[in-house]
């Protein structure tokens, strides 16, 4: 089949190198230019730079809508379109302009965690499992029916840099096998259960701040989804920011107020955390080690010299 593809960053680029060791012929690529933002310049192996090295013409474009695209696509008389991170929303004059639609490559098991990031969300919400869906995109972001779905399991110490590369993997078997059903007339397609979709947003580095009101079972999630290379959850201590590297869930369960630094518990210092913690029946959150603005890292024993105080959300 001749292939257009849309995709940025390192999600566009195994789905361009994917179809580029299939048997397809991939006309036109289209990807988004470089970017500030914290989290696209995470994982940015270059679409562009892949689709150019193989000759294959390449359109960049922050939006799809201007005239010159879409003329660009009706003559690269592609039967489908394959799109992977691509970040805005595609209109249905591009959408369904191949015969055999657009195919979506999204990295959730939809209908859960549609939109941004999910892999983040996922692992601060605790799921079991995390994966990668290909679906035919329609007018409503990530709904629609599904033809290809893989999950992987999420173990208890899992990192957002663990569930990346695991899923990430999936990425070639699923295009592949999905385009083999399309073309051979032999794919499923399933429509989407709509009562259990969920949509997140774009993360900021607001959404990292840490809530030492939130149980220390949900910011132990919270830290292993902010793991390197990924902006740090963070917190304020006697005004200054740090990062918090690496925690764990404690032993004991302690009473206090949310955010005071308590006490030490094997190689970490407990931090009291949780709304109910004024019972004495919550576990805090081991800090193991921080990183201060500087760029330095730190046991947590060796940075928190002495007990009491407080770690808060602002200076």
């Amino acid at each position: 089949m001749r292939v257009v593809m849309f995709g940025y960053q390192t999600w566009g680029h195994r789905t361009l190198q994917a179809l580029l060791d299939s048997t397809h012929d991939v006309v036109l690529v289209v990807t988004h230019p470089k970017s500030d933002h914290v989290y696209e310049k995470i994982w940015d192996d270059s679409v562009a730079e892949l689709a150019e090295k193989h000759g294959v013409p390449v359109l960049l474009r922050n939006r799809p809508d201007d005239e010159e695209l879409l003329t660009a696509l009706r003559e690269a008389e592609p039967d489908i379109i394959v799109a992977n991170n691509w970040r805005t929303w595609l209109p249905p004059e591009i959408f369904d302009l191949p015969p055999h639609g657009t195919l979506n490559v999204h990295d959730s098991l939809l209908p859960s965690y549609a939109g941004f990031s999910p892999l983040i969300w996922a692992l601060i919400n605790g799921e079991r499992e995390v994966g990668v869906t290909a679906h035919r995109m329609d007018a409503e972001l990530d709904a629609g029916d599904v033809v290809f779905q893989r999950s992987v399991p999420v173990g208890p110490t899992d990192t957002a840099t663990d569930l990346f590369h695991r899923t990430v993997d999936l990425i070639g078997p699923i295009v592949r096998d999905s385009l083999d059903r399309i073309e051979s007339g032999t794919a499923e397609w399933v429509p989407q259960d709509r009562s259990r979709a969920s949509f997140f947003h774009k993360r900021s580095v607001e959404d990292s701040r840490i809530d030492w009101t939130w149980p220390a079972e949900d910011l132990e999630r919270l830290v292993r989804a902010q793991s390197d290379p990924y902006p740090n959850a963070f917190t304020y201590h006697r005004g200054e920011r740090i990062r918090i590297v690496s925690a764990a869930l404690s032993q004991a369960d302690y009473g206090g107020t949310p955010g005071r630094i308590f006490i030490r518990e094997g190689d970490g210092v407990v931090i009291v955390a949780g709304t109910e913690a004024r019972f004495g029946r919550s576990k805090g959150l081991v800090v193991r080690r921080v990183r201060t603005e500087d760029g330095v890292e730190h046991a947590a024993t060796d940075y928190f010299r002495t007990m009491g105080g407080y770690l808060t959300a602002r200076p």
